[in-house]
């Protein structure tokens, strides 16, 4: 399983929605030592939906990558793909694809590339 340091990381996010690219942010971000060892929550899928049901995600990891999957079906069917690259302990890229279909139609297609780096200790 893969860690980090903790501290202040600076996260770089693009995402492209439908095709059209978004605006790259830059965002800083604090982990904590708890959430620097349990990289497999820290990363992990996040959801919450409404009338549909999520299966549990498929979670692969080794020392270096983690790689999850989650498949909800219902009202909205989504599919939500993450691979993470832990180049070093201060040093990740993430790449995300998810998409969303209603009714037959997709409502969303996208691609989240994210770049973590640490910058230094969180600001107490």
């Amino acid at each position: 399983m893969p860690s980090i340091q903790p501290g202040e990381w600076k996260i770089t996010t693009k995402t492209i929605m439908n095709g059209a690219v978004g605006q790259t942010s830059v965002r800083a971000r604090c982990f904590t030592a708890e959430q620097a060892r349990d990289t497999a929550t820290t990363f992990g899928p996040q959801f919450g939906t409404v009338n549909s049901t999520c299966a549990a995600p498929a979670v692969e990891a080794t020392a270096r990558t983690l790689k999850w999957r989650l498949e909800c079906r219902g009202q909205l069917n989504m599919d939500v793909a993450a691979s993470f690259d832990f180049e070093s302990d201060t040093r990740y890229r993430a790449a995300i694809a998810s998409k969303a279909e209603m009714g037959g139609q997709v409502v969303s297609n996208t691609t989240t590339e994210t770049e973590g780096e640490r910058t230094g200790d969180c600001a107490r």
